[in-house]
């Protein structure tokens, strides 16, 4: 059996020990079934999260293609709700299921936890003490108690938090442009927590990876060219994203919990290891390796094996 986790803007699958991520955009002309061909005559637990995206005229538009994408390539697909259960056909319940995969994998074994999952566009923070009151929440109650931050590391763009920069060695406010110039990847990239090769979204700008192609965008957030400002400011541009960034996810770590000090966290997406390092929780990339990296999709494949599924 396969895990399968369909979101907006990438799809994961976990196949045994391997991870396949694609960038499979779902607002534009989709090639979902092309990419799941491969595994026609499998068997597949699949959560998604990409009904929401803006191609489709409602979520339920959205779930219905994608279900009926997916089992155009693998017919004896499974698709968890946030019900808590497996289904055959398209209804409310699965939309945005991914997360509650994931913490119904780890509820068990990690019941005294937050659960901080940070990908590419969004994080999640799921207390796992309360996984019995979690069934059924949309996202849209998720947003409403903090457990959904629409920031992530590398989608976010960067005018979408933060609104001022202090440059010239903290002398000069400046205001922040408010386009889509950066994008968080370009950020990450810049202080070092993410590699070349792992910027795997288009630039805003559609020019390269390179730390001084992100330099220059981050330039443009102040309206500049990396030439007028130089590169300690771009970098101050970086360092004043990251730092409001990390703000509003500890922030709803801290309301999630209703603690006052960082609870025990462990850590998941491809954001596991800099949250593990920033907030001093457990990278579970050092359990599960780089199925950590599209966990929604490792986790409903287990919890199809543990319900019987198979």
């Amino acid at each position: 059996m396969i895990g399968i986790d369909v979101g907006g803007a990438n799809l994961k699958i976990v196949d045994g020990d391997d991870i396949i991520i694609h960038y499979c955009p779902l607002w534009k002309e989709s090639s979902l079934t092309k990419y799941l061909k491969p595994y026609a005559g499998r068997k597949a637990a699949v959560v998604m999260s990409g009904e929401l995206a803006d191609g489709f005229s409602s979520k339920e538009a959205g779930i219905a293609y994608i279900v009926n994408a997916v089992r155009a390539a693998i017919p004896d697909s499974l698709f968890y709700g946030t019900d808590g259960e497996f289904h055959t056909e398209p209804c409310m319940c699965l939309a945005a299921a991914n997360w509650l995969a994931s913490a119904d994998f780890l509820c068990s074994e990690f019941a005294d936890s937050v659960f901080v999952d940070m990908g590419s566009t969004t994080t999640d923070i799921i207390p796992l003490s309360s996984f019995d009151r979690l069934s059924s929440l949309r996202d849209l109650d998720r947003l409403q108690r903090g457990m959904l931050v629409y920031t992530g590391l590398l989608r976010a763009p960067v005018a979408s938090l933060l609104r001022e920069v202090y440059l010239d060695q903290g002398a000069t406010r400046t205001l922040i442009a408010n386009e889509l110039f950066a994008i968080s990847a370009d950020v990450h990239l810049v202080l070092g927590h993410i590699r070349k090769g792992e910027y795997a979204v288009p630039t805003p700008d559609g020019a390269g990876v390179m730390i001084t192609e992100s330099l220059q965008r981050l330039a443009r957030m102040v309206c500049s060219d990396l030439s007028e400002i130089g590169e300690e400011n771009a970098c101050a541009v970086a360092a004043a994203f990251w730092d409001e960034q990390r703000r509003c996810i500890e922030e709803e770590i801290l309301r999630v919990s209703g603690s006052e000090t960082m609870p025990d966290l462990i850590c998941a997406g491809i954001g596991s290891a800099l949250l593990a390092e920033t907030f001093g929780g457990r990278n579970l990339s050092d359990i599960y390796g780089t199925k950590t990296d599209a966990f929604p999709a490792f986790a409903v494949r287990e919890v199809a094996k543990r319900n019987g599924e198979i």
